[in-house]
C-alpha cells in the first residue's frame, strides 16, 4: 500500500484528506505542526508522496521541503493560501511537484496526486527468494524444488514487499514498525525479529548462516536479493 504523509495545521483540512486519501487506498500519517514533520523527516521521505501547507507551527512548509530536497526527490504538493505567483513559483523552485491554492477542489487534488503516482505494474504479482516464488495476491510461497506450498500473513507480505522495494539496502527498526504498524500501535523490535527468524526458516538453506535476510546490529535489516 502507498503513503502519503501530510503536514496541515488546519484540523478539519487535514482530517478530510486523511479520509478522502484513505478511500482512495492510501495509508496516510499525518503531522499538524512544521517542527514535529522535521524531527519525523524519514517519514515523509519513506513515504509515496507529501502534502505540505507553508503555514505551519515552528517551521513553514517552505523549510519542511527545502530539508526533504537535501537527501530525497520524494514527489511534494503544496497546499497554501499564500497562492500568489511568487510564492508559487518560489515553492516550485525549492523542488515542489505542484502547487495549488487554497481553496482548493479535493477531485483535481486527487487527479494531481494519481498523475504523481501512476497506477505501479501489476502484471507480474510474483517476488522471487532463492528457489522459492512468492505470489503477493495470494500470499503463497511455491517452492520449485519440492513443489511444495506455504501461506504468508498479510503482514508478512507487506514487510517482503518493503524489503523487495529496499534491495541491498538497510532498512531501520523504525522504518519498518512506521510503515508497517504506523504511530498508535507500538509493538516491539523483538517483533521484526520474529518476522526474519520466520523468513529464514522458509527462505534460508541454513538458516544459521543467512544469504537472503541480514540482521545489522544496532541498525535494523538488510535484504540480499
Amino acid at each position: 500500500m502507498r503513503r502519503i504523509t501530510i503536514v496541515e495545521d488546519e484540523l478539519s483540512i487535514a482530517e478530510m484528506l486523511r479520509l478522502n486519501l484513505e478511500l482512495e487506498s492510501f495509508e496516510v500519517s499525518v503531522f499538524h505542526n512544521g517542527g514535529e514533520a522535521i524531527r519525523n523527516l524519514e517519514t515523509l521521505t519513506s513515504s509515496d508522496l507529501v502534502i505540505l501547507d507553508v503555514m505551519l507551527p515552528e517551521k513553514t512548509g517552505f523549510e519542511i521541503l527545502t530539508e526533504i530536497r537535501k537527501i530525497s526527490q520524494v514527489p511534494a504538493i503544496i497546499l497554501s493560501a499564500k497562492g500568489s505567483t511568487h510564492d508559487r513559483i518560489h515553492g516550485l523552485k525549492l523542488g515542489a511537484n505542484d502547487y495549488l491554492p487554497k481553496p482548493f477542489d479535493l477531485e483535481e487534488l486527487l487527479l494531481r496526486i494519481h498523475n504523481l503516482l501512476p497506477d505501479k505494474e501489476t502484471k507480474n504479482p510474483n517476488m522471487s527468494i532463492g528457489s522459492k516464488t512468492v505470489n503477493i495476491e495470494t500470499f503463497e510461497v511455491t517452492s520449485l524444488e519440492s513443489n511444495t506450498v506455504e501461506e504468508l500473513s498479510k503482514r508478512e507480505i507487506e514487510l517482503l514487499q518493503l524489503f523487495f522495494e529496499k534491495s541491498g539496502q538497510v532498512v531501520s527498526r523504525d522504518e519498518i514498525l512506521d510503515r508497517l504498524w504506523g504511530k498508535d500501535v507500538f509493538p516491539t523490535s523483538r517483533t521484526i525479529d520474529n518476522y526474519i527468524l520466520a523468513f529464514r526458516k522458509i527462505f534460508e538453506k541454513d538458516p544459521k548462516n543467512p544469504v537472503f535476510f541480514h540482521s545489522i546490529r544496532g541498525v535494523g535489516y538488510k535484504f540480499t536479493p
